[in-house]
């Protein structure tokens, strides 16, 4: 957790030209663009991915920074791929919104709201007809659960009983607006339910219930039982991208939600002296991938030109 919140402060005052509080000085913006981060979400990925193993599948989200480092993903090459260098996980080209790193069973980040879900029910049938042990964790917020995608994916995996967890990271805003505004009925989890699909309402905020009610349902998932659903209620402290100063949210709210920081809810079953090492050890680490990352190549131009689909006319438009 403490790792993900350093690589997302660090990415964020990156993005603007200014990381001297992480111990390196940038003369520019390194990151073009804004970022989605999931500050204040770090339990929901922790708690989730802590009962992962490396062989099982993860389908992430547009804010999906937390999800690749919880998977075990690595903070440099993430730092190099939000740089646009030729060293990071997609050569520098996909940038934030397409992390993913298939060593580590990430299948990727996903601009589309709602469209990592079918791409984890397939990778899932894929497990079953294969007849592998391996199992899928699938991520995505409270605004996916008004989009097609979504009763699709819990539909097709409750047919066919596939290997897989939905964990619905529900930060109680989809982009600019509150959720509960334009979402009927009882919410994800009885949408879930009504299809199917079982599941359990978490504290996201709390990493070890999240711990506790994820190990569960993921038992089910690795005996059989079909698709599980996990709604985690937790909050983002950014606004909906790193330049979005959140103002039509009200300041109150924000306030509230900080007093159940997640960092600082798990820092309390931790010696003092404990935790000050721990966020220390995860700032340096963020140091290095900053420096790692603001010396890196960038792609040669010929890159431009490799993995662009070809529409077989031969000329380029």
């Amino acid at each position: 957790m403490a790792r993900i919140r350093a690589f997302e402060n660090a990415a964020e005052e990156a993005s603007k030209g200014g990381v001297a509080a992480f111990g390196a000085s940038l003369s520019q913006a390194q990151v073009r663009g804004p970022l989605h981060l999931s500050t204040g979400q770090e339990a929901v990925a922790a708690g989730v991915c802590v009962n992962l193993r490396k062989e099982d599948f993860i389908t992430s989200t547009h804010r999906g920074h937390g999800h690749t480092l919880a998977k075990g993903a690595s903070m440099e090459r993430m730092m190099c791929e939000l740089f646009g260098r030729a060293t990071g996980f997609n050569r520098g080209k996909g940038g934030s919104m397409h992390i993913a790193d298939f060593s580590v069973g990430m299948l990727g980040a996903n601009g589309v709201v709602a469209a990592g879900m079918p791409i984890a029910v397939g990778a899932a049938h894929a497990i079953k007809i294969r007849g592998e042990k391996r199992i899928v964790a699938c991520f995505f917020g409270d605004g996916a659960v008004n989009r097609g995608p979504f009763l699709e994916a819990l539909n097709w995996a409750a047919i066919h009983a596939l290997p897989l967890l939905f964990i619905c990271e529900d930060n109680r805003w989809s982009a600019t607006t509150a959720t509960d505004t334009m979402t009927a009925g009882e919410g994800a989890l009885a949408r879930a339910r009504a299809i199917g699909v079982p599941g359990e309402q978490v504290d996201g905020n709390d990493v070890f219930t999240v711990d506790q009610e994820a190990a569960g349902l993921l038992e089910k998932v690795r005996r059989g039982e079909g698709p599980q659903f996990l709604h985690a209620i937790t909050y983002r402290f950014k606004g909906h991208v790193s330049v979005d100063p959140a103002a039509y949210r009200d300041g109150g709210e924000l306030s509230r939600a900080l007093e159940n920081d997640p960092l600082i809810l798990a820092g309390k079953n931790l010696p003092p002296e404990d935790a000050r090492r721990i966020r220390e050890a995860a700032e340096n680490e963020v140091k290095r991938a900053l420096e790692i990352a603001a010396a890196a190549p960038w792609p040669p131009a010929v890159e431009a030109y490799q993995d662009v689909q070809d529409t077989g006319s031969g000329q380029w438009r």
